[in-house]
């Protein structure tokens, strides 16, 4: 009696054991499993060059500049048809671009650059676009505005050292006069600016890519003013 209540007691004892075994790997499947499970999807961070000009200016803020034309802009290059955020690694392969994993224009950068090209030149004078713009003269008058024309060259943050960069662009600025026998050239300029990104980081390089950009678009207007006069 004594020998099979030992054996019943043994048994009970395996039992609980082997429960207690399996309910501790369970348990360590289970986490397993749940640590195994995909992140969720991480948003990529969308930048542009910020809401520009929030207040119109006043008449007499109007300086009575001549028209002007603005065409497409150009991009030299891939990259620059891309909304990727692109840098350069100067320190290390000036010649490699690279892009932000997780940080994109909401538009490509020579949209951008347009966009904020109209917004500053039509402050001071009309702006037509390049096509609309020609018929909206052949049927006003017959002096047709100049023609601007921008390539983007280059538009990036180019980092000389680990910790330092800058936001870069280049552009080379074409001014055409438009008539019924064709195009003549009026003047020709390349636009190069720099500006510190104030951190190393995407939103470093965007926010000195932003006010590069102002400081050629800058730049370009007083280009302008010079060669736009009749």
């Amino acid at each position: 009696m004594t020998s099979h209540t030992n054996y019943l007691g043994a048994a009970s004892a395996r039992i609980h054991w082997a429960r207690g075994l399996f309910c501790s790997l369970f348990g360590a499947l289970l986490l397993v499993g749940c640590s195994a499970l995909p992140d969720k999807p991480v948003r990529a961070s969308q930048y542009d060059f910020g809401p520009g000009i929030v207040t119109a200016p006043t008449v007499e803020q109007r300086a009575p500049l001549p028209a002007l034309a603005i065409d497409d802009i150009s991009a030299s290059g891939s990259a620059l048809d891309s909304q990727a955020v692109m840098y350069r690694l100067a320190y290390q392969n000036a010649q490699e671009l690279h892009p932000y994993t997780l940080s994109r224009w909401t538009a490509p950068p020579a949209q951008l650059v347009r966009q904020r090209l109209r917004e500053q030149l039509g402050q001071s004078r009309p702006i037509f676009e390049a096509r609309g713009g020609l018929a909206l003269e052949r049927s006003q008058t017959a002096v047709r505005p100049l023609l601007l024309r921008l390539d983007l060259e280059e538009f990036s943050q180019v980092f000389t050292s680990p910790q330092v960069s800058a936001g870069l662009i280049r552009l080379r600025a074409t001014l055409i006069e438009q008539a019924n026998t064709g195009e003549k050239l009026v003047a020709q300029r390349s636009i190069v600016v720099q500006r510190p990104a104030p951190s190393a980081d995407a939103q470093g390089g965007v926010i000195a890519l932003t006010a590069a950009t102002d400081a050629a678009i800058e730049e370009i207007e007083a280009w302008l003013q010079k060669n736009t006069s009749r």
